[in-house]
C-alpha cells in the first residue's frame, strides 16, 4: 500500500453486526448508502473479521460489494485463534468460510487477529499465500517480539509481514512507545491504527452533557472518562476551526500524519465525505506535539480488554 495511489484510510466494519459493543443494529439496507458513497469517493479498503458479529460483518460487506468489480476494492479480514475449529487446517477453514461470506476467492490482507500462539498459527498462512487466496499477510494486537517472530517464520518461505494492525490513538500510543511503528517504517510494513476515535469518545459528538448512548460496552468504558477528555477535545476543536474541519477529522488526520493508516468505523453515509477530507489535512509538528501533550494530561487508560500491553 506504500504508494501515492494507495488508500490513506481503511473503512472499519466492527460495528456491522456487533450490537452489544456499539448499541446499534445495522442492516444491509442501512449500510448500502455508506458503501456506495465510499466507493464513489475512492475509499475502497474495507476491514472486517470473522469475529465481528460472528460472521455477520463479513456477510454484510460481501453482500454490499458483490456488485462491484473485485479489482475495484480491497478486503482485509482476520483469523481469530479463539474461534479456531481445532483441526490442523484451522486457518484455512476459517478463511474458506470468510471467502464464502465475502463472495470472493481471495482476500487482499489476511491477519492473525491476536498472538494466542504465534508458532502454531503463523505457519498456516504460508500455503494460503502460495495458493493466491491471501495476497498479503498481517498481524494484529502483536507486540514487537511477536511481530518479529511471525516475520521470521514467514521469511523462511520467502514471505514477509506487510501490515501490522494495533490500537493506536491520541489516548493510546503504546505501539509508538514500544518501537513498533519505527520497525514498520524501517521494514516497509503498513501500520494500521484502529480505534483512532476511541469508539466515538474523540469524535467531538459526545461530552459530559451528551454522553455515549447507554446500554453498550463503549458507553460503560468511556462515559466516565469524558470529564478528563474535555481539554483534549477542545484542542482538537480549536485546530478544527483553523483547518475548517471537525474534531474527528483532526483526530484522524493526526493518525495519518503519524504515518499510520487509520481504520475508521463508518455506520452513516454522512461521515464518508468527512473521512475523505481528513486524508488531506497536514498538521504542523507543533500542532501534533500540542495534541499529544493534551492527550498525555488526560491520564486515562483506554487499552481494550482483549489487548496485551505493547511495552
Amino acid at each position: 500500500m506504500n504508494n501515492s495511489n494507495s488508500p490513506k484510510v481503511a473503512l472499519g466494519t466492527w460495528a456491522w453486526g456487533s450490537e452489544d459493543v456499539f448499541g446499534d443494529t445495522l442492516t444491509t439496507s442501512d449500510l448500502k448508502p455508506v458503501v456506495d458513497s465510499a466507493m464513489e469517493a475512492g475509499l475502497n479498503l474495507w476491514d472486517t473479521a470473522t469475529a465481528y458479529g460472528m460472521g455477520i460483518s463479513e456477510s454484510i460487506v460481501g453482500d454490499l460489494l458483490k456488485n462491484y468489480k473485485r479489482e475495484d476494492y480491497l478486503i482485509s479480514t482476520k483469523f481469530t485463534p479463539q474461534m479456531a475449529d481445532g483441526s490442523e487446517h484451522a486457518v484455512a477453514n476459517m478463511l474458506e468460510a470468510s471467502l464464502k461470506r465475502l463472495h470472493t476467492n481471495y482476500v487482499d490482507i489476511y491477519w492473525i487477529h491476536n498472538p494466542a500462539n504465534v508458532e502454531l498459527w503463523t505457519p498456516q498462512l504460508i500455503p494460503l499465500v502460495k495458493s493466491g487466496k491471501v495476497k498479503r499477510v498481517g498481524v494484529s494486537n502483536h507486540n514487537l517480539d511477536e511481530i518479529k517472530l511471525a516475520n521470521s517464520i514467514l521469511q523462511k518461505e520467502g514471505i514477509s509481514i506487510s501490515a501490522v494492525q494495533n490500537h493506536f490513538s491520541l489516548l493510546y500510543r503504546s505501539s509508538e512507545k514500544a518501537g513498533i511503528i519505527d520497525y514498520c517504517n524501517e521494514n516497509n510494513i503498513d501500520f494500521f491504527s484502529y480505534m483512532v476515535l476511541e469508539q466515538g469518545a474523540l469524535s467531538g459528538r459526545y461530552n459530559t452533557k451528551n454522553p455515549l448512548p447507554e446500554g453498550s460496552t463503549r458507553a460503560d468504558k468511556y462515559n466516565k472518562m469524558l470529564p478528563e477528555l474535555e481539554a483534549l477535545v477542545k484542542g482538537l476543536s480549536d485546530l478544527g476551526n483553523k483547518y475548517n474541519a471537525s474534531v474527528a477529522q483532526i483526530a484522524e488526520a493526526w493518525a495519518i500524519n503519524k504515518n499510520t493508516l487509520p481504520i475508521i468505523g463508518v455506520t452513516k453515509q454522512k461521515y464518508i465525505a468527512e473521512t475523505k477530507k481528513s486524508t488531506s489535512i497536514i498538521l504542523a509538528d507543533d500542532e501534533i506535539t500540542m495534541l499529544e501533550s493534551l492527550a498525555d494530561a488526560t491520564n486515562v487508560e483506554t487499552k481494550g480488554s482483549w489487548e496485551n500491553h505493547m511495552n
